[in-house]
């Protein structure tokens, strides 16, 4: 079958940064569907991923969001059918979605929503579930919750989601950082309460909003952590998607709970509700069908090839993207 793989790390802006090559048809696990890649997207995580391949390693087909129909499956797999059009964010210690077919395993894959184009639902599976695990697993939120929530990157894919999701199914007021006219607007097309600009954080968000944050989601989290430790009530919580090495002593204070947010961690290691991400992207199809939620799809790429994928690397590399970039066939 076709795959577009990184053999080795390339910037990209190097035509060779990613290689149309074949390889076999995966084999499925007994818990696997095997599907028929029709459209996926590009991530952060996926850009990061390239930098770090191997040139002694084996090809790496990244893709951590897809959509597709179901062309095979294991003996231990329930709930599916062949002919199923599915969506799902995958598994970041296999090959993923930019090759003809992925094995994936079902307790992280639902039928896609029916409203939406492949290109469209591909937009997104991985931040729908960063999002959803964010608020509801990470903070314990629920939908009768109130209070305010900064979305620090609301233009971003994560927070373009987390919006409509927190004014979908919570009755959070959200405050969004945005730093372009463009941007800010989108925020707002989102649903956003509130637009800030990420300059002076925290006099921004006082200006639109004096008392306290109740909590925060943030995608640019180095720099910002005195600002949170200002802006937030005591015993307010943040969910951090970016990693790094962070000084947190400025939440002392408040008690502020910190949490990662990282959504391979259910996959990666087959924890007890590893089904949960299943029934979360059940859930978001639910509410897109019926026009509460979105696809934040902005750029289709319509190349699935090498070529067409750097392109879409170069795009989130720019740091400039609102919402989402999506490669289909």
């Amino acid at each position: 079958m076709h795959a577009i793989a990184a053999l080795d790390a390339r910037p990209v802006d190097d035509p060779l940064a990613f290689r149309d090559i074949d390889i076999p048809e995966p084999d499925p696990r007994a818990t696997d569907l095997v599907v028929r890649v029709e459209a996926t997207s590009v991530n952060p995580t996926d850009t990061q991923r390239r930098m770090r391949v191997k040139a002694d390693g084996p090809p790496r087909i990244f893709g951590f969001d897809g959509a597709g129909t179901v062309t095979a499956m294991g003996d231990q797999v329930q709930g599916f059918e062949v002919g199923d059009e599915v969506w799902w964010a995958g598994d970041a210690g296999r090959a993923g979605a930019n090759a003809e077919y992925e094995a994936v395993d079902y307790r992280i894959v639902a039928r896609k929503p029916t409203s939406l184009t492949f290109a469209e639902a591909a937009a997104l599976p991985l931040t729908a579930l960063t999002a959803w695990e964010g608020m509801f697993d990470s903070m314990r939120l629920s939908r009768e919750d109130s209070g305010t929530l900064l979305m620090v990157g609301g233009a971003g894919g994560v927070g373009s989601i987390l919006t409509q999701l927190a004014k979908a199914v919570t009755s959070l007021t959200v405050i969004a950082t945005a730093s372009r006219p463009d941007s800010e607007q989108w925020c707002r097309d989102m649903g956003a309460d509130h637009v800030v600009s990420h300059h002076d954080l925290a006099a921004a968000v006082k200006a639109v909003h004096p008392a306290p944050v109740d909590y925060v989601f943030s995608s640019y989290t180095p720099g910002n952590i005195e600002a949170y430790g200002e802006l937030l009530r005591p015993f307010g919580q943040i969910v951090s998607i970016d990693g790094g090495n962070l000084d947190l002593l400025p939440l002392f204070p408040k008690a502020v709970g910190f949490h990662w947010g990282y959504m391979f961690a259910r996959s990666r290691y087959e924890t007890w509700d590893m089904a949960q991400q299943g029934r979360i992207l059940a859930e978001v199809a639910d509410l897109v069908d019926a026009g509460a939620v979105r696809s934040t799809l902005t750029t289709a790429i319509h190349d699935f090839t090498a070529e067409g994928m750097r392109e879409a690397h170069r795009l989130v590399e720019s740091h400039s993207m609102i919402g989402k970039v999506v490669v289909h066939r």
